[in-house]
């Protein structure tokens, strides 16, 4: 069985209609389906970037019923990929909170995991007077999410996650040999910090990054950074797409990766643990 396959990373500019986002998602999913890709990363709030954080709310769908997850469960069956659905809403128990999910859908359309962003982004930008606070409609995740794939083991994280080490750390512990990123930076804090972040978790944890990123101008306003890319555990850039709606492509080989830990086994070197709390 090869170990070798190819991925994508969707890149996104996603407006306030629905419809609009999703018949975008088909074509670059096509695009990069014809490229030979069989998994395929979408990023963080494809279906949906409204003018405020409140209209989440609106199209928020129950787990395992809804639109949008009819959506990606299909496109996943048509196409006999695997598919990470960068974020969608899902309802929780106070009507006025949503999670922020990430679920992966196999080859056949299945659902097969999910995982609810952790950290929340409540941040205020002085540089450009940019206001977020995500912890007023979204309720964070509490567990790390590790799955198998025959692409490899999946670890997941969310925009925010991304600068925290210590969540990475839980992953590779739990087995990640791939971390999957879906995201929407800001300008300011991409063009500070985007790179230098992913390339560190592909290298502090001998593991590949995929991350599909929002990139471009919003209705809210928003400027996000773009430069999806896939990472190497060496923390190579195997391929990036800087702005724009498109995508970046790799092969990426498992083979590579236990090469890499076995040449520079750093993981086996490590003297402290640091675990998050389920």
């Amino acid at each position: 069985m090869t170990k070798k396959h190819k991925v994508a990373a969707i890149q996104m500019a996603s407006g306030p209609n629905v419809s609009a986002n999703l018949l975008e998602v088909e074509k670059l999913v096509g695009e990069a389906v014809d490229a030979g890709a069989k998994l395929v990363v979408l990023p963080e709030n494809f279906a949906f970037m409204g003018e405020k954080d409140e209209d989440n709310l609106k199209i928020k769908e129950d787990m395992g019923d809804g639109p949008l997850q009819t959506f990606l469960s299909q496109l996943a069956q048509r196409h006999e990929i695997w598919i990470a659905g960068g974020t969608i809403p899902l309802t929780t128990d106070n009507p006025d909170k949503i999670r922020s999910a990430c679920l992966l859908f196999n080859d056949k359309g299945k659902q097969v995991a999910r995982y609810d962003k952790i950290h929340l982004f409540d941040v205020h930008l002085l540089e450009t007077d940019e206001k977020y606070s995500e912890s007023n409609t979204i309720e964070p995740g509490t567990d790390t999410v590790v799955v198998d794939s025959p692409f490899g083991r999946l670890g997941f994280a969310i925009c925010y996650d991304l600068r925290f080490p210590e969540q990475f750390r839980n992953l590779v512990d739990e087995g990640m040999e791939i971390a999957i990123i879906p995201a929407a930076f800001t300008a300011q804090t991409g063009k500070a910090h985007w790179q230098p972040l992913i390339q560190t978790r592909a290298i502090e944890n001998l593991s590949y990054v995929i991350t599909a990123a929002q990139g471009g101008y919003h209705v809210s306003g928003r400027e996000t950074y773009g430069h999806s890319m896939i990472v190497d555990p060496w923390g190579t850039i195997l391929d990036q797409i800087e702005r724009g709606n498109g995508f970046a492509l790799s092969e990426i080989s498992l083979n590579h990766l236990n090469n890499t830990r076995r040449a520079f086994p750093s993981l086996e070197h490590r003297q402290i643990t640091c675990r998050i709390d389920a």
